[in-house]
């Protein structure tokens, strides 16, 4: 019988979804220190204006805020440190085949601990413009007004 997976999200970037073409997305495994684990898991973290970048052949998230964790006695970490994410060479040089294009970028969109690890599900996405963003607004409030006219024309 196959294990049951337990996933808890604990923040989404859900500006990017306004912001850019997602693309395709990989699920990374997150470099935390034992304090950034705790505050992670009590949903300090915020992944406004973060992204990634691949040097010297691994991933970097960069901009992504840790709250310190109150209770930590040991060392204070930054908040905005560089963390590594785990992934594997191949998927590592397709990420930096794909974010090399212009307009292209690796953006994170979620932290999400998945059996215990904290997992980071990052996309490859482009960039819109102006005109593409109100696009999609004025379409979802096309789609918002014809929902409402069916529920309020279609009643037993």
């Amino acid at each position: 019988m196959p294990k049951k997976q337990s996933v808890l999200v604990v923040c989404s970037n859900r500006k990017a979804y306004h912001d850019y073409f997602i693309e395709s997305d990989y699920e990374a495994g997150l470099s935390l220190l034992g304090a950034e684990v705790k505050s992670v898991r009590q949903k300090e973290v915020s992944l406004e204006g973060s992204f990634v970048r691949i040097e010297n052949g691994r991933a970097y998230v960069y901009n992504m805020h840790v709250k310190p964790y109150k209770f930590n006695s040991l060392t204070e970490l930054e908040p905005t440190r560089v963390r590594e994410l785990l992934l594997n060479k191949k998927e590592i040089r397709k990420l930096s085949a794909k974010a090399e294009l212009k307009g292209y970028a690796l953006i994170p969109l979620e932290i999400y601990f998945k059996n215990g690890w904290a997992k980071l599900k990052l996309a490859v996405a482009k960039g819109k413009h102006l005109f593409d963003k109100r696009d999609a607004l004025k379409k979802r409030d096309l789609n918002r007004e014809m929902e409402q006219t069916f529920k309020n024309n279609i009643r037993f």
